[in-house]
């Protein structure tokens, strides 16, 4: 049975957890990771504010998905050339705009519980993307040499920054529901064990989740930062960010844990969201593709909840 694109997860994709065990490390006291952008200015000004803020050696790492909604040529450039400046991985978004896929659409792998009217609207937003990317030859060659994952070292902890999960760019295996599955136990210590790693740091799922699987022995944590460009909450307004790092941070966290001598926090991206709407909409009136699949959620957040991302080990700061 043929998938419809879009849900197609492209063999170039997967790369293996062991992959990850052989990626070049960059030792830093600070890592933010920031997944999920799609295209918001105000959010990627606000993350720069939150990063310079920082002391110490720093790593700012766009985890793929920096692009989405910035289909005019202004804020593709702008947001392009700030994220390239930095640390950067590919996400599928970006991985089909360098080399698409026959079949692919947008790379996203939707899995069977997305509604196919979402799937569809997704490439027709792709495509949009697409034409927009064509014009700019440059930003395309520079985010071809974007890898799929990327890995750090943070005190004594290794720290894998993917997209999706430790083995594919489109992998699901890291949102909420997965993690919290009993059958996916043993993958995911297998992942940890192939890619030689204290902590997980991916997106792609576009709803965050924070867990814990390890021991005082050997900590084990997987952080997805949902959407750094979106609301992540009911009734909440922020996008999130992930710090791991060796201090505490300089800013409120929502929640977050302690492990292998870390801090490991889920930071909110508090933008202006009226002047986020008004360029939004300025893309995507009433009616388009991205406004049916997406407005609701810019104006209202998701149907989920920090106690979904946060089970009760991961309790918010004091």
């Amino acid at each position: 049975m043929t998938k419809t694109a879009g849900r197609v997860c492209p063999l170039a994709y997967r790369y293996g957890a062991a992959a990850l065990a052989r990626a070049p490390e960059r030792v830093v006291d600070t890592l933010y990771v920031v997944g999920g952008l799609y295209g918001n200015l105000p959010a990627l000004a606000r993350v720069s504010a939150l990063f310079a803020a920082e002391r110490g050696s720093a790593a700012l790492c766009f985890n793929g998905d920096f692009n989405w909604f910035n289909v005019d040529e202004a804020s593709f450039v702008a947001i392009n050339e700030v994220v390239l400046a930095n640390d950067a991985i590919v996400g599928n978004v970006e991985a089909e705009l360098v080399a698409p896929q026959a079949g692919a659409g947008c790379g996203c792998a939707y899995p069977e519980s997305v509604d196919d009217a979402v799937v569809e609207r997704s490439n027709r937003i792709h495509a949009r993307l697409q034409a927009t990317a064509t014009r700019h030859p440059a930003i395309v060659g520079a985010l071809a040499k974007l890898p799929m994952f990327a890995r750090y070292r943070v005190g004594e902890a290794a720290a894998a920054v993917v997209h999706g999960d430790a083995d594919s760019l489109a992998g699901w295996r890291f949102a909420a529901a997965a993690l919290d599955d009993a059958n996916n136990r043993q993958w995911i210590d297998q992942a940890f064990t192939a890619a030689a790693v204290d902590v997980f740091a991916s997106t792609h799922t576009c709803l965050p989740a924070l867990r814990s699987f390890g021991d005082g022995r050997q900590p084990r944590v997987v952080i997805n930062n949902g959407a750094a460009g979106m609301p992540n909450f009911a009734g909440e307004q922020d996008g999130l960010l992930t710090r791991i790092a060796l201090s505490p941070s300089p800013h409120p966290t929502l929640y977050g844990l302690r492990a292998a001598g870390l801090h490991v926090d889920a930071l909110p991206i508090v933008f202006d969201g009226g002047r986020w709407q008004e360029q939004f909409l300025a893309n995507w009136p009433p009616g388009s593709a991205a406004w049916l699949s997406y407005f609701a959620r810019i104006r209202n957040g998701p149907p989920f909840s920090r106690q979904q991302a946060m089970p009760p080990a991961c309790q918010p700061p004091v």
